[in-house]
């Protein structure tokens, strides 16, 4: 008898907190713009963040409550902007494309190893082992773990184990930035072409030595760009606040440390840079 009492009062509970919630969810249900899904499947659905928001349905959101305009998604194509602002009747908006960029050059073919690294084949891993073992301690390990991140191939290791960020594809979702152990990632505007393609703090020639494209702090660039660019930390520091769209700071540097980042052909170096025509590795550095 106690049991069918217990088993009543915990079914009568339940059924009374049962109605409970249905009454709430009836009383304080908030009906949804049905133009949300819409919108959201007029998008890229890459999830990516590069617009600011944590993913396309709360960029969707975002777009009905008139908070931004479809020029926000970088990632979406002219006539993918134009056709939700058609359907919103909104303007398209602008925003300049943002896209990852590496700084360093230092390939197989121009940087050498101090020492073999063997364990877990990742930069995270290998950073942790004196710093990877090659011979420029700020530069690239190769071992592609900003490649494994990327969803949307916007990397590819070339046949030096350099990363190449291919622009058409990044979205800015910052994935490489963090995944890299050396922090040669960061974002940047795509109008960023002037580059300083190294991270080395380091000075002086003998640094080429381990890496034969390694900025030495000579400060050409900075001599022929005295307002656009100043030597900090013994590396050259573009000021993008002021007209970069000059191919002069890097005419004179004799390592190609700095460059121009064309969208079609990569990174151009100066006239005064050493040619590299090397394929192979170079041989490792005695220890």
């Amino acid at each position: 008898m106690l049991v069918l009492t217990a088993v009543g009062a915990i079914g009568g509970l339940a059924f009374v907190l049962a109605s409970l919630l249905v009454l709430a969810n009836k009383k304080l249900y908030v009906e949804e713009d049905p133009r949300i899904d819409i919108v959201e499947e007029m998008l890229p659905l890459s999830n990516c963040g590069a617009c600011g928001f944590p993913g396309c349905r709360p960029f969707a959101e975002g777009l009905i409550r008139g908070e931004v305009l479809p020029g926000k998604c970088t990632v979406s194509s002219d006539e993918g902007r134009e056709a939700i602002a058609a359907f919103l009747d909104v303007d398209v908006g602008a925003q300049e494309r943002w896209v990852a960029r590496l700084a360093c050059a230092g390939g197989t073919n121009v940087a050498r190893n101090r020492a073999r690294y063997h364990g877990l084949m990742t930069c995270a891993a290998a950073a942790q082992v004196a710093g990877g073992g090659k011979g420029c301690f700020f530069g690239c390990l190769g071992l592609a773990d900003c490649y494994e991140v990327c969803d949307f191939e916007a990397i590819t290791m070339d046949e030096h184990a350099l990363p190449v960020v291919d622009e058409s594809r990044c979205t800015a979702c910052g994935d490489c930035v963090e995944a890299c152990p050396k922090d040669l990632f960061s974002l940047h505007p795509a109008s960023h072409r002037l580059w300083v393609a190294c991270k080395s703090e380091e000075a002086g020639d003998e640094l080429l030595e381990d890496c034969e494209v390694a900025c030495t702090a000579c400060g050409r660039c900075a001599l022929d760009a005295p307002r656009l660019i100043s030597m900090e930390g013994n590396l050259p520091i573009v000021d993008y606040e002021r007209d970069h769209d000059t191919r002069v700071p890097i005419q004179r540097c004799p390592t190609g440390a700095i460059v121009w980042i064309d969208a079609t052909i990569g990174p151009v170096k100066g006239r005064a840079a050493k040619r590299i025509i090397r394929r192979g590795a170079l041989r490792d550095a005695p220890t």
